[in-house]
């Protein structure tokens, strides 16, 4: 029984594994820290070969390494653990092959640079085309954050309509101009858009789950 559970679980994962397979950076440089490079496959600095898809999901946390199949939404949600692991699992969905995190080649610097220690970020990282990484140390806090800054937008113009934020993760959060990554993120990527809209209302069918601050939900309808 034991073995046949085994080969039950090498064949679902098998199954799974051509989600991962549009432009995997599993053997691609993926900037780091202070944009160093950590090269998958060697095993130093970021929990090795694959790390974050979905044939090592586990290795230093990886990609849903402590997520609970059970729980809250918010524990169900992917968890990368380090950049390096974000960037592939983001490469699943919509183009992250490397990752910028120095002035010279992050596209959005001062746009992002308010996403800051207050909003406990700790790392952030450009993919291109529109696809930003934010590495986060208090999910909770960040959520928090995100709160107050769609409070301030909406004391300014109550009217103004906000459907749409940051897809995120347990540990970390992503923003994508595009609307169809952000979708392929979504469904069926697993993250979940982070909305704090008191007017919030999305369509019948749709997820809208408890975030981890009072006012905010977790969802995967997106408007722009």
């Amino acid at each position: 029984m034991r073995i046949k559970s085994l080969l039950t679980t090498v064949i679902a994962v098998t199954a799974l594994l051509p989600l991962t397979a549009c432009g995997s950076g599993a053997d691609q440089a993926i900037g780091g820290i202070g944009g160093d490079s950590v090269v998958g496959g060697t095993g130093e600095g970021d929990g090795g070969p694959n790390e974050g898809t979905l044939d090592n999901p586990t290795k230093n946390g990886g990609v849903n390494g402590n997520a609970p199949k059970n729980g809250t939404a918010f524990q169900q949600l992917p968890k990368a653990a380090t950049m390096a692991a974000a960037a592939r699992y983001v490469n699943g969905y919509t183009k992250c092959t490397s990752v910028a995190t120095d002035k010279n080649d992050y596209e959005y610097w001062d746009d992002d640079a308010q996403y800051d220690a207050k909003w406990s970020v700790t790392e952030r990282g450009d993919c291109g085309k529109g696809t930003r990484i934010f590495m986060l140390k208090d999910p909770k806090a960040f959520q928090a954050a995100y709160k107050a800054s769609i409070d301030a937008e909406l004391a300014a113009d109550p009217k103004k309509g906000i459907n749409g934020g940051f897809a995120v993760g347990q540990d970390f959060a992503v923003i994508a101009t595009s609307r169809n990554a952000i979708t392929a993120m979504t469904k069926p990527g697993g993250l979940f858009i982070l909305n704090c809209n008191p007017n919030f209302a999305p369509p019948s069918g749709y997820v809208k789950e408890k975030a981890l601050v009072s006012g905010c939900v977790l969802t995967d309808y997106f408007k722009d």
